[in-house]
């Protein structure tokens, strides 16, 4: 039997909308990808898991390069060939990062919030600036100019910014909770003022409707090949670590009804789950073209989302 032309010209019409660009891919491939099959592959290996993509050989050394330059990856010679690795640093990132792309959405939440502050005269400029954006980034709101605020914060990955920026010594971080002692607005009234959720909300729901044919196709098991299901694992979560980078994950029970965030992690979890056994198949023999000893995906890998089929 012949394979449907109907994945490849949905990837194909996908790529060609919203073209990912090469450095972010390059990103995408060593967190989804490479991490779990060892954490290093050769130059040759990552210019033909790109190439489906549209992402020439230049380009994709012009980017290994550039994140090289970075600090973010870390590269060894051996002959003409170049095997790359994610940095130390970029490493630990990565894992934190990419923790919360996997983790379930409906986690309950013990009802704690995380507040970050310093005194007016603590921090200079430049390390104000930084800290904004590094918590702005990670999901906190801004209650008042250098009071940060968020209900579910990732404790390891504060303490990664905080050691990264060398100000844990002018920082106060502490634990908050509604008293029932004394009557004042719920803390709940925060999200309304400290994030816009209408943006990330219509970003899901476009992210939903872009990948929903995508499921249905790879629930046609022989309407698809590995290399098929390797590229829709790839976009998908290409795409869906873009959303997280403005989603402030903040719990269930503070967001909307009906929130767009759920809907979009449980199709994300779908499609993933049925690509996985094939696209793995695909990585495998793309990386052992040239290493021989390319390792299989580590357990942890089948861990994600909740846990995926297992090998």
């Amino acid at each position: 039997m012949t394979t449907s032309p109907a994945p490849q010209y949905w990837t194909e019409q996908l790529i060609a909308l919203s073209p990912p660009r090469a450095k972010s891919l390059v990103m995408t491939l060593f967190g989804d990808v490479i991490r779990p099959h060892g954490g290093a592959l050769w130059l040759g290996s990552l210019i033909r898991l790109l190439a489906p993509f549209g992402v020439n050989d230049r380009l994709v050394r012009t980017s290994v390069f550039r994140l090289a330059e970075e600090g973010w990856l870390s590269a060894q010679r051996e002959g003409r060939r170049s095997l790359y690795a994610l940095s130390s640093t970029a490493a630990r990132r990565f894992e934190l990062a990419y923790r919360r792309i996997y983790e379930p959405a409906s986690l309950e939440w013990d009802g704690i919030w995380t507040l970050v502050f310093a005194a007016a005269d603590a921090l200079n400029a430049k390390q104000r600036a930084d800290l904004r954006r590094e918590l702005l980034w990670e999901g906190f709101g801004s209650v008042a100019p250098m009071v940060f605020i968020h209900p579910r914060a990732n404790h390891d990955t504060l303490d990664d910014i905080l050691t990264r920026a060398r100000i844990k010594s002018k920082v106060f971080v502490c634990s908050a909770t509604q008293t029932e002692a004394l009557e004042g607005r719920p803390l709940g009234d925060l999200i309304g003022q400290c994030w816009q959720l209408g943006a990330v909300a219509d970003d899901y729901e476009a992210f939903t409707a872009r990948f929903a044919p995508a499921q249905a196709l790879l629930e046609q098991k022989k309407a698809i090949d590995p290399e098929q299901a390797f590229i829709i694992r790839t976009l998908l979560i290409h795409e869906y670590r873009r959303l997280h980078l403005h989603d402030p994950l903040l719990p269930l029970e503070l967001l909307p009804a009906n929130w767009a965030g759920t809907r979009a992690y449980e199709l994300c979890r779908a499609i993933y789950s049925l690509s996985v056994e094939r696209a793995e198949r695909y990585i495998l023999d793309t990386l052992r073209r040239e290493d021989d000893h390319a390792p299989e995906a580590a357990p942890y890998f089948y861990q994600r989302f909740g846990g995926l089929l297992t090998p």
